[in-house]
């Protein structure tokens, strides 16, 4: 039981640290609200209202604003998961690299190949211009 002990203080620590920063922001911080901070706002665009009785009614607030999104949205989503696994697995191989030997470098290679097919998907889509 003693080793785990400084793992929870840390844990404590942190969630003290995050608890009284949100509190103290919303003690001292300024309260300058207007029309567009109150505003939803979803990936850059606009929400633009449906007439009544439209799509996507919002019974709950009384607005209209279901809109198709971009495509891009979704390319930019999925290029933001690729590289993301792709540092997960890199740091732990690049830690072991000595001892994994051929094998380790021969699944690092294929691993390699997968994740380039999917940044050459992406690039053929049009995910890395951004207009």
């Amino acid at each position: 039981m003693n080793l785990y002990v400084p793992i929870l203080v840390l844990g404590l620590i942190a969630v003290a640290f995050a608890v009284g920063s949100a509190a103290l922001a919303t003690v001292v911080g300024p309260r300058r609200y207007n029309r567009a901070k109150l505003e939803a706002y979803e990936c850059g665009i606009e929400p633009i209202p449906n007439p009544l009785g439209g799509l996507g009614n919002d019974i709950a607030s009384g607005s209209v604003t279901r809109q198709r999104i971009p495509v891009k949205y979704y390319l930019t989503a999925m290029l933001f998961i690729i590289f993301d696994i792709e540092i997960v697995f890199l740091y732990p191989w690049a830690v072991y690299f000595d001892s994994l030997g051929l094998f380790g470098l021969i699944a690092m290679a294929l691993f390699i190949f997968n994740v380039s097919v999917a940044y050459a998907y992406e690039w053929r889509r049009g995910g890395l211009s951004w207009d």
